[in-house]
């Protein structure tokens, strides 16, 4: 384990204070400046001398959403092991992951909402809304809470994740006999494999060359076509 990973699961056990104009998260950027516009912006999500990068969304349904991953261009590889997911990876105007860790910290200070969005190639949108949403820490392997879903168009295809635990290439904490991040080439909190993948392969489109390994969203799209583009952000329940 890396001096930084150690930081991060020793540091709970330190008091510390947070400096109330240090925000952990967009919301809390958006409360303290209205005017803000969409954009990178720092958090500190774990502590107050711990700052992480974010993309904020201030504009979407009143805005304050922090995204918490995004796919764009296929310009980065989301094909990484268990640290770099913890972590996060990427840059934040552009292609990331925010790491599960931050994740965790943001969603555990009360209730939060998901909204993930998404393109196909054609210009094409849609999106589905989950008005509750968590991630567990690491001692319960970062599992996933999700609930509430809202229908903008996409289908619904996380609960099928819901209560899932975190699954990587050289992790596997899926239920399938074999690793499902090896299979279909991601990285997800994985059941018995996937009704979403977008950590999956950058691909162009429909391809049902290799089955299920793209950025799919099985319920508006199907196996075999990859998203143009998708987004995960959070924000708290108002």
């Amino acid at each position: 384990m890396t001096a930084v990973l150690v930081l991060m699961f020793v540091a709970p056990l330190l008091t510390c204070s947070r400096a109330d104009d240090k925000p952990v998260d967009c919301s809390q950027i958006l409360k303290q400046n209205p005017g803000s516009a969409s954009g990178v912006y720092t958090i500190y999500p774990f502590l107050p001398t711990f700052p992480v990068m974010v993309y904020c969304d201030m504009e979407t349904n009143g805005g304050g959403w922090s995204v918490i991953q995004r796919r764009m261009d296929g310009t980065v590889n989301f094909y990484r092991g268990w640290e770099p997911y913890v972590m996060g990876f990427g840059k934040a105007d552009g292609e990331y992951w925010l790491g599960l860790e931050f994740i965790h910290k943001i969603t555990a200070r009360g209730k939060h909402e998901l909204l993930v969005e998404m393109e196909d190639f054609d210009g094409k949108k849609a999106s589905a809304l989950y008005t509750s949403f968590s991630v567990e820490g690491d001692c319960n392997g970062y599992k996933l809470n999700v609930s509430g879903f809202v229908d903008g168009g996409a289908g619904d295809s996380l609960s099928y994740h819901n209560n899932q635990k975190f699954t990587t290439f050289d992790n596997d904490q899926d239920n399938f006999e074999k690793n499902c991040a090896k299979l279909y080439l991601g990285a997800f909190w994985y059941d018995s494999c996937h009704f979403s993948n977008p950590n999956g392969i950058y691909r162009w489109g429909l391809d049902p060359s290799i089955f299920a390994i793209g950025i799919e969203w099985k319920t508006w799209k199907g196996y075999n076509y990859s998203v143009k583009s998708i987004s995960l952000k959070t924000r708290p329940v108002p």
